[in-house]
């Protein structure tokens, strides 16, 4: 009875594997944005219902995400930092992260 032949299997992948921008930042938990950063989150937005900026240009707009003034950049202890917090709408904030990553979709060196 004939053997079949053996299947050839490359010893390793001879091309690099490619990785997205997504999947280098790691998920939000892996960022710090886990249940503490929930908790945290919900009680600075009572204390600071209103977004900076839209108070800033004279409007009263209520403030839905908690932005980091200086971008922390995976630095736990500016993420943590308070002081560097501040309450924005979702607007202004999704502007103002455009603005630092260098445009829409286009992420610069985290």
């Amino acid at each position: 009875m004939p053997v079949r032949p053996k299947r050839h299997q490359p010893a390793a992948a001879s091309t690099p594997v490619h990785r997205t921008p997504e999947q280098e930042r790691g998920t939000s938990s892996q960022r710090g944005y886990n249940y503490r950063w929930q908790q945290s989150r919900k009680g600075f937005l009572a204390k600071h219902p209103l977004c900076v900026h839209c108070e800033q240009g004279g409007s009263v707009t209520a403030a839905t995400d908690v932005d980091h003034i200086v971008p922390h950049r995976g630095d736990m202890d500016l993420f943590w930092d308070r002081t560097n917090w501040q309450g924005l709408c979702h607007p202004c904030h999704s502007v103002k992260t455009a603005t630092e990553d260098g445009g829409w979709g286009n992420r610069r060196n985290r």
